[in-house]
């Protein structure tokens, strides 16, 4: 059985999160979707329990799926599971450069694991969660970004921090 990994922050996840994550479940016999600690972005809107709360409600009908949470290295994580790859998703062209080097880091740290690159649906490629938490507290309508599942946590959530 193969088992691939697809981490992130997903502060929140997002409509484009989740194609990358569809695409994945295809073409692997199992993944694990890994809430992870970005050291680059500061402290999140969301716990990680609720992050892995909003990702669960969204996978619900991908049996193949399941949501974890790591806070250590992604290549240590991978061995520990021994997956066979990480599925990184990537929107524009500036994604690649960070996450080649992201890539290339972690077969030194465990070359057992390959990394794959997945376009999240062309619809999706200007998603990010950090512009949908900014769009939403400045006010605008997020719906079009955002799992109906989770809309109105999300919402409630980034709203309830501004006040």
């Amino acid at each position: 059985m193969s088992l691939a990994i697809c981490p992130g922050s997903f502060d929140p996840i997002t409509k484009g999160h989740l194609s990358v994550i569809r695409r994945a479940a295809k073409l692997f016999d199992e993944v694990i979707v890994v809430v992870m600690c970005n050291p680059k972005k500061p402290k999140g809107c969301f716990t990680h329990q609720k992050r892995i709360e909003f990702i669960t409600r969204c996978i619900s009908d991908i049996p193949n799926v399941k949501v974890d949470y790591y806070d250590g290295l992604l290549a240590e994580y991978a061995k520990i599971h021994k997956a066979d790859a990480i599925v990184k998703g990537l929107r524009a062209v500036s994604d690649f450069e960070d996450e080649f080097q992201q890539a290339l880091t972690n077969k030194v740290l465990n070359p057992d694991v390959e990394t794959v690159f997945v376009t999240a649906g062309a619809e999706y490629m200007y998603l990010s969660s950090s512009m949908i938490k900014q769009v939403c507290e400045l006010g605008g309508d997020v719906s079009s970004f955002l799992p109906p599942e989770i809309y109105e946590d999300v919402v409630n959530g980034i709203r309830r921090k501004e006040e």
